[in-house]
């Protein structure tokens, strides 16, 4: 109690964004309640409208809360209970959503990872998780099936995309796609496919739904961090409904009924947070997207007409290089938000050409945030969207800007390193107490702060400015890739003698990754770059196998004997201009 009453008489920190706010808005409260109990009151509440909707095939709050108590009772009769850890490795589908919401009913803790994810990745997330069982995409099959036996996972729920398809998309996904797709066999005791797992939990008996607290762990999210290892991001349910109630006072102009388009992916504290659980809880209609075609991302929009549309900037890229609907209808549209990475100004401009030409009322604002904070801290809406700004921290949200090397606070127009304290910021990095200690730290004032790692600056105004990582992550297609985490697997090629790899630009994707090689005396003068590429693809997600690879005698290196990346990343600027 002495710690909470010396917390309660902390000064708040300086700011000056206070003032775009009306007055009381500037704070939050959160009930203490569960992700699960948030849905439930939204649900009971829009019980007749559409909660989610994909392929055209939509399903009410009413029928989404009596299939989330069906799967909590599938996953008890599983042997899942109050704090164990349970993968979810899928696509943006009901299934997905809704094995997230029944794990938070009953008291599990959700492990959201990527289905492009490599063997190496997948089997270090379940053994460090220890999760108890998986749910996972069909096509993630094989690769499961090689790392299965060396976790602790009981029982592997096998989902398709195709499940919660229409009669007829769903015939015509199987016989185009999904019978290409290798998948267990029935008899196989470890796997049980999503209809017959289902199907287990349609019983009369009722369950309790597990009841809070707030700072529970909910969910755990990934991220490399500044060294590139794979990290746990531990983040509770107060995280998650705190984003809710601040967007009830950001997003004022958001009513239930209207449609959110959910492309990025439920792995991603963005897709999970953003543009999933908030909107579910606001009664928004979520429009599930489990692959992205970029293509025809107009098409998507003619034929979802959605409100909201939130998404990293490769997304805004793909949608003013369409041309398939000719007379484009956006004036719906509410919100247009970009996260993930920033936009430059050039991007900007093109953007809100685009919005304009085709009856849009509003212009692309800018977002930010990490994983470590659920994605999204700031926004830059109204008056507070400057040229190039990534807006004002949302509301019970602190910022500031502090010298990287002495940690004092720096005035406006002052770079520096951005440092975040809200009721969003994660509870930790899971097991890993020395991480944790670096991103979370408590300053002078009493608060305790997350480095963001990123430089940036307050304006007169209390708008901030987002310059450039610290960190040396590349973000292509709104994903962090980590050089050092590639260089590692490269390296364990039996070719290579060393790497390193640097982001270079890309008309798409912003940045991706090239990798500098050098072999082993052995393999010199031979060509092993097929023989590595297919090694990345193996060990690596789809986004972080290097889009380039050069090979090398020799690295540039430091006075004190390190590679120079920043030599190399030098060297490749000078290249391209001379292109």
């Amino acid at each position: 109690m002495e710690l909470i009453d010396k917390i309660k008489r902390l000064k708040k920190p300086n700011a000056p964004w206070h003032k775009y706010y009306q007055k009381g808005e500037e704070k939050i409260e959160v009930n203490n309640k569960t992700i699960y109990e948030y849905l439930e009151e939204a649900a009971n509440k829009y019980s007749n409208l559409p909660a989610l909707e994909y392929f055209g095939k939509q399903t009410t709050y009413k029928n989404f809360l009596n299939n989330i108590d069906i799967c909590a009772k599938a996953f008890i009769n599983l042997g899942i209970k109050k704090g164990d850890v349970v993968t979810i490795c899928m696509a943006n589908t009901p299934e997905a959503v809704t094995a997230f919401y029944a794990l938070n009913k009953i008291g599990a803790i959700a492990n959201m990872i990527h289905p492009l994810s490599g063997e190496k990745e997948i089997k270090h997330f379940l053994k460090h998780n220890h999760a108890k069982a998986l749910v996972a995409i069909d096509l993630c099959y094989e690769k499961i099936n090689n790392i299965l036996d060396e976790t602790e996972v009981q029982k592997t729920i096998i989902v398709s995309a195709k499940d919660s398809m229409p009669l007829l998309l769903n015939v015509g996904y199987e016989l185009t796609q999904g019978h290409k797709v290798k998948k267990p066999n029935k008899t196989e005791n470890k796997y049980i496919y999503w209809k017959d797992f289902f199907k287990t939990g349609k019983t009369k008996e009722q369950i309790e739904t597990v009841k809070g607290p707030k700072d529970t762990p909910a969910v755990i999210l990934h991220s490399g961090g500044t060294t590139g290892d794979p990290k746990g991001i531990v983040l509770s349910n107060g995280n998650f409904n705190s984003l809710v109630e601040q967007a009830k006072i950001v997003f004022k102009s958001v009513n239930p009924g209207e449609t959110i388009l959910t492309i990025l992916p439920l792995f991603h504290g963005f897709g999970l947070g953003v543009c999933t659980h908030t909107p579910l809880c606001k009664g928004v209609k979520v429009t599930l997207v489990p692959q992205f075609n970029s293509k025809e991302f107009d098409k998507l929009i003619q034929k979802t007409k959605p409100n909201l549309i939130f998404g990293v900037p490769t997304l805004y890229e793909a949608l003013t290089n369409c041309n398939n609907v000719k007379n484009l209808d956006l004036s719906n549209v509410k919100y247009v938000i970009s996260g993930g990475d920033t936009l430059s100004q050039t991007q900007i401009k093109k953007i809100n050409t685009y919005l304009k030409e085709h009856g849009c009322k509003v212009k692309v604002s800018q977002g930010y945030g990490m994983t470590e904070s659920l994605a999204a801290t700031a926004c830059a809406l109204d008056e507070a969207n400057k040229d190039g700004s990534i807006g004002i921290p949302f509301p019970g949200n602190y910022y500031k800007i502090i010298d990287p090397e002495t940690r004092k606070t720096l005035g406006p127009n002052q770079d520096g390193e951005i440092c975040v304290n809200g009721p969003t910021v994660m509870l930790g990095y899971l097991d890993n107490e020395i991480a944790t200690n670096e991103a979370l730290q408590i300053h002078d004032d009493g608060y305790v702060w997350l480095h963001t790692g990123d430089i940036g600056y307050m304006d007169e105004d209390g708008v901030f400015f987002y310059k450039q990582r610290l960190k040396r992550m590349i973000i292509s297609s709104g994903y962090n890739v980590y050089p050092s985490y590639i260089e590692n697997i490269i390296e364990q090629h039996p070719a290579v003698l060393s790497c390193t790899v640097i982001g270079i630009p890309h008309p798409y994707k912003v940045e991706v990754p090239k990798a500098f090689i050098v072999l082993k005396n052995e393999h010199t003068g031979l060509n092993p770059k097929g023989s590595i590429k297919k090694f990345c693809e193996k060990h690596l997600s789809k986004h972080s196998v290097p889009y380039e690879f050069e090979f090398r005698k020799s690295l540039p290196k430091t006075l004190i004997g390190k590679v120079d990346f920043k030599k190399l990343m030098e060297e490749e600027q000078e290249k391209r201009k001379n292109d």
